[in-house]
């Protein structure tokens, strides 16, 4: 779990790190993979985790069948979830991303029923936004792997690894992010 607090039997980021000055800036739900932000600036945290600063967060959703331009129009400009309708998005179908590791467990396999990947990129942060979305236009979400959020990207970090910034680069990357 995404988060520093002890939750039943799942591990959390306490099994792996010990610094209690920590702050998760935008979790990921259990079932999701990707890039996660960790700072000691709480300030920082706020500004890229609050709905009210519309942070850009950028998925690769590998969903169930083969989504069509009517499901991605939809998806672009917003869908009625139950705790309403969602902000625009931008949606568009992918090729399966090259380098991606295994997933564990693995995604279900329906030999009959192809997948499909797609590239959402939402200013929200509901709970399990994406997956809802994808599922509003009935293409259920089977993977989902946060790439983006704002200016900092997944790049080439593998599940496990990360990469830490000084405070000079976070200084300069909140200073850009503040007039955003």
């Amino acid at each position: 779990m995404s988060q520093f607090r002890e939750s039943g039997t799942r591990q959390t980021l306490s099994d792996y790190l010990n610094d209690p000055v920590l702050r998760v800036a935008g979790r990921l739900d259990y079932d999701s993979e990707g890039l996660l932000l960790l700072s000691d600036d709480g300030g920082l945290v706020q500004k890229i985790s609050h709905p009210r600063f519309k942070r850009e967060k950028t998925y690769w959703a590998q969903v169930e069948g083969e989504p069509g331009a009517d499901a991605i129009a939809q998806l672009c400009k917003g869908v009625v979830l139950n705790d309403g309708k969602t902000r625009p998005a931008s949606a568009e179908l992918i090729e399966e991303p090259a380098g991606l590791w295994a997933r564990h467990p693995p995604i279900r396999f329906r030999a009959k029923i192809p997948t499909s990947w797609l590239e959402l990129t939402i200013t929200e942060g509901r709970n399990r936004q994406v997956r809802r979305m994808t599922a509003a236009v009935n293409f259920p979400t089977l993977r989902l792997i946060r790439v983006r959020v704002g200016d900092w990207s997944l790049g080439g970090l593998q599940p496990g690894e990360w990469m830490e910034m000084g405070s000079e680069e976070n200084h300069q990357l909140r200073s850009h992010r503040t007039s955003v």
